[in-house]
């Protein structure tokens, strides 16, 4: 999930760099969404970790 968010990052900076608005921001946005819901499930998965 975080390389899918890296990888729209590295979209929307190129497409920034060559004018394209449009697609720059959507990219941006999809990483954005993308980056939370990684953020999201790396806690959950920390916090069920089983007791020793």
């Amino acid at each position: 999930m975080l390389h899918y968010a890296l990888v729209f990052l590295i979209i929307a900076v190129i497409a920034g760099m060559f004018g394209f608005g449009g697609i720059a921001g959507t990219a941006a946005g999809i990483a954005k969404i993308l980056c939370v819901i990684f953020l999201a499930l790396a806690v959950i998965a920390f916090f069920r970790r089983p007791a020793k």
